[in-house]
């Protein structure tokens, strides 16, 4: 079977052609709540039930998600489930993310500390990243994770910066092995 990313960027690269640029938001709130949705393994068992028609599941999800779809997300969710895709929807909606995030100049950056960050500390890594990443507006996530022991670890895009103690620790640990 095809890799779920190459399945899911053609979904994503046409819903998101289809969009104008102060729909992408709306879409992509819509996109995520069907991606939860999709994830479900209930959802999952009925979009692989051949009794269930996919007009029938595109009926039942819209009904099941918070707000009201649109045009262009309803007839995307109907192709879809014609196509027995269902199952990319959770892949769909990050290609969705990033390709929005591009073609906004922004970029999602997760934070995984050792520690809570606020306030000033915060501010200045996020001074500093803005940057390090050409000025791009900055949509941090925040993590704690205290096995790091120290430092941080940051992912923005397919790039990691990963100054924990852990991290460290391992690479010593792989330099003394070797």
């Amino acid at each position: 079977m095809a890799d779920l990313a190459t399945i899911a960027r053609p979904y994503a690269e046409a819903l998101f052609q289809s969009a104008k640029p102060a729909e992408l938001a709306g879409c992509l709130e819509q996109l995520n709540e069907l991606a939860q949705l999709a994830a479900l393994p209930e959802v999952a068992a009925l979009s692989n039930n051949p009794k269930v028609s996919a007009d029938d599941l595109s009926k039942l999800l819209s009904g099941m998600v918070k707000t009201k779809l649109d045009g262009k997300v309803a007839s995307f969710l109907n192709l879809v489930n014609q196509n027995h895709r269902l199952a990319a929807v959770p892949e769909i909606a990050q290609q969705f993310e990033a390709m929005k995030n591009k073609s906004e100049g922004a970029a999602e950056v997760n934070i995984t500390s050792a520690f809570p960050l606020e306030g000033s500390a915060l501010n200045d890594l996020l001074s500093s990243l803005k940057k390090r990443f050409g000025g791009k507006e900055l949509r941090p996530t925040i993590q704690v994770d205290p096995t790091l022991i120290g430092g941080v670890r940051i992912q923005v895009g397919d790039e990691v910066m990963d100054s924990s103690v852990k991290a460290q620790l391992a690479q010593m640990q792989a330099s003394l092995g070797a």
